[in-house]
């Protein structure tokens, strides 16, 4: 099975306000909160593998099921040593996989791969629009400082909560409290933005509105149809 397990059938570029935050619905955008992976930065595993490991055993080693790849990756995310992790996946699943987790580990930053296009200029739209823009990340401390450096939006933001640090972990309801009690902002004035539709469930489930994000264009047009007071794209 490739990708996070549990991950939930969800529509992209649409307002999910849903069980706890229902009352939020239609209420003045004022604070977005950004993941990281996949919406400021574009992260693709394969880009680390592929110079070493044939496409199908790159595929294989990116099935959970196979590898065991997004539970040691969901371990990270929580604090966990590269050391441990890759020791984790040699004990359950064996060979190659320990050893090509290590490797992918030892060359993360080749996994990021560029800006996600448009992103920078509407963080940078909303700033001018006095909206306030946060982050909130799943990312392992050990691989966290080339993100930092080769990508300066991730420090432009008024303030970011990465779950390594606080050893909490999207999607669960507490490192949303967690964010919104750091940011001082009230839970029904943010929506927040993630390419995964698990994380924007754990969202809903705090109180905030989601969105689950695939293109900047789109995320633009639903932030200004929901008030939000932001320059439109020119035809």
């Amino acid at each position: 099975m490739k990708g996070w397990p549990g991950e939930p059938e969800m529509e992209y570029n649409v307002i999910k306000s849903e069980d706890a935050v229902q009352g939020a619905a239609g209420k003045p955008i004022e604070n977005v909160i950004f993941d990281f992976g996949n919406v400021l930065v574009r992260w693709d595993p394969q880009a680390v593998m592929l110079p070493r490991y044939s496409q199908e055993l790159t595929d294989r080693f990116l099935d959970n099921d196979v590898s065991g790849f997004y539970d040691a990756s969901d371990e990270m995310d929580v604090g966990g040593r590269a050391v441990e992790a890759v020791a984790a996946v040699r004990q359950k699943y064996g060979e190659p996989w320990a050893g090509m987790l290590d490797y992918y580990f030892k060359n993360f930053e080749d996994s990021l791969v560029g800006p996600v296009e448009g992103m920078r200029v509407l963080v940078d739209d909303l700033k001018a629009a006095g909206v306030g823009v946060w982050g909130l990340s799943n990312w392992a401390t050990e691989l966290f400082p080339p993100a930092k450096k080769f990508y300066p939006i991730l420090s432009d933001l008024d303030d970011a909560v990465v779950s390594g640090y606080v050893k909490l972990r999207k999607p669960h309801r507490d490192i949303f409290e967690f964010a919104l009690k750091r940011f001082d902002i009230p839970a029904d004035t943010a929506v927040f933005i993630d390419d995964k539709a698990m994380n924007i469930v754990g969202a809903n489930s705090a109180g905030i509105r989601g969105v689950r994000f695939n293109d900047s264009g789109k995320l633009r047009a639903l932030l200004r149809r929901s008030g939000v007071d932001i320059p439109g794209i020119q035809s």
